[in-house]
Formats: structure tokens, C-alpha cells, sequence
């Protein structure tokens, strides 16, 4: 492994943890949901609708891991903390994965 690697690796496993921000600024400042990652009924309350477009694909993705939480919906705020986090760490292991796979599959030794 580079150098450069090690510190991409390193930044990325730092974002994962810093990852739980998007939860915990929100709730502190009283600002509802993290910045994004509204629903459709929070939207229509924003722009008074909801584009037709939108409504359409809203439910064609569910995500494997609901709100980044491996609790319930009631889960502690710890739990979130780091659920989010595992989520984090999950998702850059998959994709990390997924691009070693590919960068294996399409360059050769030579």
C-alpha cells in the first residue's frame, strides 16, 4: 500500500466517524432533519409540493440499513451515534471493495 493510500484510507475512516455530525448538529441547533435527507412529507412542507417526478421514484430505493439506524425508531441517541458510524464504515468497505474488484479485474501487471 502507498502512502497515498494509507492517508486516503485514514481520511476516509475519519470522515466515518465524524459521520454521526449530520445527527447531532441538527438536534442540538433544533434544525429537524440533517440538511437533505427529507422525506416527501417534509419537502411539501418546504416548497408547499411535491414534484411529480419525485413522487414517482420516492420508494423505488430502500436503503439496507433504515435512517443509518440499527436500532428501532425509538433507538437511543448513542445507538444512532454508532449505527451511523458502522454505516459509514460499511459503505466505504463495500465501495473500497467494489473499486479493488474492478481496478483487479481491468489492470493488468505488466
Amino acid at each position: 500500500m502507498t502512502g497515498f493510500q494509507k492517508k486516503l484510507w485514514i481520511a476516509l475512516i475519519i470522515m466515518a466517524l465524524l459521520s454521526p455530525l449530520g445527527i447531532i448538529l441538527p438536534q442540538k441547533f433544533n434544525a429537524g432533519d440533517a440538511w437533505g435527507e427529507w422525506g416527501t412529507d417534509t419537502l411539501e412542507k418546504f416548497l408547499g409540493y411535491v414534484p411529480e417526478g419525485l413522487k414517482k421514484m420516492a420508494d423505488i430505493w430502500k436503503a439496507p440499513i433504515a435512517d443509518y439506524n440499527l436500532g428501532d425508531e425509538n433507538a437511543s441517541f448513542i445507538v444512532q451515534i454508532v449505527s451511523y458510524i458502522i454505516s459509514g464504515i460499511l459503505g466505504i468497505t463495500l465501495v473500497g471493495g467494489v473499486v479493488y474488484l474492478i481496478t483487479r479485474l481491468l489492470v493488468k501487471k505488466g
